[in-house]
């Protein structure tokens, strides 16, 4: 009887907690470190906020209370996901790696392949993790994103919620110039200050800055670089703007980066990385990869955000 490799694989420690971190944090948004990553919640993070009103009075012999203190809360609870993927074999004999299949009737995966399987499944996932941090609506196989908890937040000022039409290069400086406008004054001048756009927005204002005087930045655009603005960090007012690739079309948000979080357990018991061989078990050429891994967000203070073209339904 001729000997079998199994090709089931269960990864675990470092290895495991590479794998899901990879899959997790390496979408644009996460990988850029734009938000506040949280990652070590089992659970749940409850984050106290205080609010006080003015806490200096004028001097005098008594000890008396100079401010009322206001606690309230946040909750970011990551929620459980999983990926379930069911490939089979020989299908990967007509792949680029069928050569490293070799011609074993089994066709069993080595390792190189079960490596690929995995990192493929990750981007996957860091692709659909970064629509859902920014426009995820929770249910079975999702989570709020930031524009959908904004958006019931009955506490965002409506001063901040600026009206949205259609962003083209002909308007970003201007609709650019709405969002900064509403921006608190105790955020201006914040080093993590943010303006999160959506990818026409940014495509938008990358072709503003080529200038070739439409758009009214001058001939040549700024720097004299025309359409060739490859500049990696960009600004708008001396605020930074982020193109948050999982951001609908015509969409911005401006806060801080600590206002922002992502929440997720690295090191949960709840996260798995596996890959199972079929054909001890029911005789097919199939392999199943399996994944579980937590992932969430929320925001502190809404009071410091702006949003643009996303309508509050609680006001």
């Amino acid at each position: 009887m001729a000997t079998t490799t199994s090709i089931t694989t269960t990864y675990a420690g470092e290895h495991k907690g590479q794998i899901i971190s990879a899959a997790l944090l390496s979408g644009n948004t996460l990988a850029n470190q734009a938000i506040t990553v949280k990652p070590n919640i089992i659970s749940k993070e409850v984050v106290r906020r205080l609010e006080t009103d003015s806490l200096i009075r004028g001097g005098s012999c008594d000890f008396t209370d100079t401010s009322t203190i206001t606690s309230t809360e946040r909750i970011l609870q990551p929620k459980e996901l999983q990926v379930n993927l069911e490939l089979c074999k020989k299908d990967w004999v007509n792949d680029w790696a069928g050569l490293q299949l070799g011609f074993s009737a089994f066709r069993n995966v080595p390792a190189s392949i079960q490596d690929y399987i995995v990192q493929y499944a990750a981007e996957k996932v860091a692709s659909s993790i970064e629509t859902s941090i920014w426009g995820g609506v929770n249910g079975a196989n999702d989570f709020d994103g930031f524009a959908t908890l904004v958006a019931a937040d009955a506490n965002l000022p409506a001063a901040q919620e600026v009206a949205g039409t259609t962003v083209t290069a002909a308007n970003v400086i201007t609709e650019l110039g709405k969002v900064v406008d509403a921006i608190p004054s105790r955020l201006y001048g914040n080093d993590g200050l943010h303006i999160y756009v959506a990818q026409n927005v940014y495509r938008a204002y990358k072709r503003a800055l080529g200038g070739f005087q439409a758009n009214g930045v001058g001939a040549a655009g700024y720097m004299a670089q025309g359409n060739n603005q490859d500049i990696p960090v960009q600004y708008f007012d001396g605020v930074k703007v982020f193109m948050a690739n999982g951001l609908a079309d015509n969409k911005m948000i401006a806060t801080i980066k600590d206002n922002l979080w992502f929440g997720t357990g690295l090191t949960s018991d709840y996260n798995e990385v596996r890959i199972l061989d079929m054909a001890d078990l029911d005789g097919s050429q199939n392999f199943r990869l399996i994944m579980r891994f937590l992932a969430g967000v929320q925001y502190g203070v809404v009071e410091d955000i702006v949003t643009y073209g996303i309508t509050n339904s609680a006001n």
